[in-house]
């Protein structure tokens, strides 16, 4: 654990299974400083809302880990074959057009997009937002949350995102102006017009 963890955690800011702090309400870090500061950190997910909040993750345990594998894996197949686009998984941040600073657990951009940001921007956060994003829920998280997440995604720009909630068995479905559209039990979702031809199979995650 860091020592900038170990100060963090003295302070009365965990929520849930997260630590959310704002470390300078006033004057909330740029993109550059945001990506510094995620380095100081071993094996913490990092995220910033749009409002400066730094939100600080634990890893996942293993069930929630192994489906996340599953799902970059499908996606990953599927987009190799079709070529127009690149996967990341959760470690992949993205700085939305509201100024958060997002990890999708898998998500899809086409590469035309991405070849229009510099190569040395793209060492760092992308800033552009998924054309297709996931959000897989873990016993920690809370749906509520995750539902904001991902109605933030859609309004940045996302043409289609999935919320899969294992322990119901539920994929929400979320389209640009669109209600959402909730699949339950589902064996397979497809990924319509964005991702055409890709069926994830949802075998193994339920």
């Amino acid at each position: 654990m860091t020592s900038v963890l170990q100060d963090l955690l003295k302070l009365d800011v965990i929520q849930h299974s997260e630590i959310v702090v704002k470390l300078r309400p006033d004057e909330p870090m740029d993109d550059d400083e945001f990506f510094d500061f995620c380095q100081k950190f071993d094996n913490e997910r990092i995220e910033q809302t749009a409002d400066g909040e730094i939100i600080i993750m634990p890893p996942t345990g293993f069930e929630t880990s192994n489906r996340n594998a599953e799902i970059v894996t499908q996606l990953r197949i599927w987009a190799k074959k079709d070529g127009s686009g690149l996967v990341t998984e959760s470690n992949g941040e993205y700085v939305l057009p509201n100024g958060a600073k997002r990890a999708p657990d898998a998500a899809w951009i086409l590469k035309s997009r991405v070849e229009k940001i510099s190569k040395k921007r793209r060492e760092k956060f992308l800033p552009l937002c998924p054309d297709f994003v996931v959000e897989l829920m873990s016993p920690s998280d809370r749906l509520k949350d995750v539902q904001e997440k991902m109605r933030e995604y859609v309004e940045n720009g996302a043409g289609l995102g999935w919320l899969i909630n294992p322990k119901e068995k539920e994929v929400h479905v979320y389209r640009p102006n669109a209600e959402i559209e909730i699949l339950k039990n589902p064996q397979t979702v497809s990924g319509e017009n964005m991702l055409p031809g890709f069926e994830l199979d949802l075998t193994e995650i339920w």
